[in-house]
């Protein structure tokens, strides 16, 4: 039987708002979306989807706005078990719902603003190293 115990977690928050966007999925890669340092572009057959700062979306641009993004301090290796469920599992259990980028060599997860601080309290109270709220 494996141990129940979350993995305890460092996390860092990225600047700024986030908004993630939906295009039809013929649409090219639009210029926009490159800008920032951060950025995620998923094509599938149903959409083009776009997470990206809030302020650099079009106003004629269909999106979700006002998250925010908290980096999971890694690297960690593909074997690695658990990294995610240790931050969804205690917002899941409040009804906090995210957003998830995986990277090469690590995770990102986005929070609705309005949620964001209660998220940090839950998730310091989890065991994770968590940015200050001041």
């Amino acid at each position: 039987m494996q141990d129940s115990k979350l993995k305890e977690l460092v996390l860092s928050t990225l600047d700024g708002f986030f908004a993630i966007c939906k295009l039809n999925p013929q649409t090219k890669i639009p210029n926009w979306s490159l800008k920032g340092e951060f950025y995620s572009i998923t094509r599938t057959s149903e959409e083009l989807s776009i997470l990206c700062p809030q302020k650099i979306i079009p106003d004629e641009i269909t999106y979700v706005g006002r998250w925010r993004g908290l980096k999971i301090e890694g690297p960690f290796k593909f074997t690695e078990i658990g990294i995610l469920n240790s931050i969804t599992a205690p917002l899941a259990s409040v009804n906090i719902s995210l957003l998830s980028i995986s990277t090469f060599d690590t995770d990102y997860v986005f929070i609705q603003d309005d949620q964001f601080e209660d998220a940090l309290l839950i998730l310091a109270a989890n065991g994770h190293e968590v940015p200050s709220t001041d």
